[in-house]
C-alpha cells in the first residue's frame, strides 16, 4: 500500500518554481495537498493543475511572515482536511546586496519569510502532529546556509539558522515520533535563481521534490535529518 495515500500535506510557497513541484509529487502518491502562497493567480494555477491528479486541494493566500495569517491557515486546513501529516516549509525569498548597501527592510524579510515563516508554521501544525504522535517536517534549506558568498548575508544567515532550528526541533520532537528534516539544495532552475547566466548544468524543481518523496518514504523506524542535493556536473569557474 501507497504509504502516502491519503495523508494531509500542507506546503508553503506551494505556486510555483520547488514548492508546486512538491505538492504535484505528493498528490501523485495520493496525498491531500494545501498549498500556501501570496500569488493568488499563481494559486489558482497550481491548485488546477494539483487537481488533475484526483486528490483535494486546497489554496489559501498566506503571507508566513504573518502568524495571524497562518494561524487562519491552520484553521481553514482542520476544517476541511483534518490536522497535517506532513508540513513541508518552502516559502523563502532572496535579497543579495553587499552589507554597507543592504537595506534594512531587505535583511528584515528575508529572515522573516525563510525563518520566522518556517518557526510560526511549525509552531501552529506540531501540537496536532503530537496529538496524533505522528508528522514529518520537512525545511527546505539551502547550501547557502553552509557554503557563504559575498553579499548573500541576508539569504546565507537566513538558512544557516533554517538548519540549526531543524536540527533543535527534531531533537525535541523525535521522540513523539515525528521525524525533522532539513534539505539543502544547491542552485536550482526557477525563477528565484534567473538571470542572464546559463542554468542548465543545475537542480531542478523536480530533483528537490524527489528527494523530499525519497526521505518521507524511509523506513519508519529511521530518520533523515538532512540532506545536500547537489547538481552532479556544477558549472565550472
Amino acid at each position: 500500500m501507497n504509504k502516502l495515500a491519503n495523508k494531509v500535506a500542507v506546503i508553503t510557497g506551494g505556486s510555483k518554481g520547488i514548492g508546486k513541484a512538491i505538492a504535484l509529487a505528493l498528490s501523485r502518491e495520493g496525498c491531500h495537498i494545501v498549498i500556501a502562497a501570496r500569488s493568488e493567480d499563481g494559486l489558482k494555477k497550481a491548485e488546477r493543475d494539483i487537481s488533475k491528479t484526483g486528490v483535494k486541494v486546497l489554496s489559501a493566500k498566506v503571507d508566513v511572515r504573518k502568524m495571524k495569517d497562518v494561524e487562519s491557515l491552520a484553521r481553514k486546513v482542520e476544517q476541511r482536511l483534518g490536522s497535517p501529516h506532513i508540513l513541508i516549509n518552502n516559502a523563502g525569498i532572496g535579497r543579495f546586496a553587499e552589507v554597507a548597501k543592504m537595506k534594512e527592510e531587505d535583511f528584515r524579510s528575508t529572515l522573516e519569510t525563510n525563518l520566522f515563516g518556517a518557526f510560526f508554521c511549525t509552531k501552529v501544525f506540531l501540537p496536532g502532529m503530537i496529538h496524533r504522535k505522528e508528522g514529518h517536517i520537512i525545511n527546505i534549506a539551502s547550501l547557502a546556509g553552509k557554503n557563504t558568498f559575498a553579499s548573500g548575508s541576508a539569504y546565507c544567515a537566513s538558512k544557516h539558522a533554517l538548519i540549526a532550528f531543524s536540527e533543535c526541533l527534531m531533537m525535541e520532537v523525535r521522540h513523539h515520533n515525528i521525524k525533522v528534516t532539513a534539505i539543502c539544495p544547491g542552485t536550482v532552475q526557477t525563477d528565484f535563481s534567473s538571470g542572464s547566466r546559463d542554468k542548465t548544468w543545475a537542480l531542478t524543481s523536480e530533483d528537490v521534490s524527489k528527494a523530499v518523496l525519497d526521505v518521507l518514504t524511509t523506513s519508519g523506524g529511521s530518520l533523515i535529518s538532512a540532506v545536500d542535493l547537489r547538481p552532479l556536473r556544477p558549472q565550472k569557474r
